[in-house]
């Protein structure tokens, strides 16, 4: 089963954690790449990413002619998804034991941020009584 794992932060999770020391940051950016060479090795990595900065993203919709209309930045929000992984998993139970080890990234002095991993699984196609 394919799962999502969306890490979301506070709104000013981009500035605090670019404000944290030097050593934490590196020893943060040291663990997810040992988090995400595990789970290639294990055979459950599918994708992830980080994100850019949500003052950097845009809102769009569909205008009447098609054409895309923009809103700006983000709205207020109190979480922005700040990056995430695609697993490929035997079990929702082996989704949430992942997403906690994420969760757990080292912050400063070393201590776990403990961020929120929202975890849904991926669908292949719409529910069967609507195929």
């Amino acid at each position: 089963m394919k799962y999502i794992l969306m890490m979301h932060c506070p709104r000013t999770g981009y500035d605090s954690f670019g404000s944290m020391p030097k050593k934490d940051i590196q020893a943060h950016i040291a663990f997810m790449h040992s988090y995400n060479k595990d789970l290639r090795e294990s055979g459950e990595w599918v994708d992830g990413q980080g994100l850019a900065d949500p003052k950097q993203a845009k809102l769009v919709r569909a205008g009447k002619d098609g054409a895309p209309i923009t809103d700006g930045v983000f709205p207020e929000s109190k979480e922005f998804l700040a990056g995430y992984w695609i697993i490929d998993v035997e079990s929702p139970e082996r989704a949430c034991q992942l997403a906690a080890k994420a969760s757990a990234a080292p912050g400063i002095g070393g201590s776990p941020m403990n961020m929120l991993i929202e975890v849904r699984q991926v669908m292949s196609g719409p529910p069967e009584e609507f195929s």
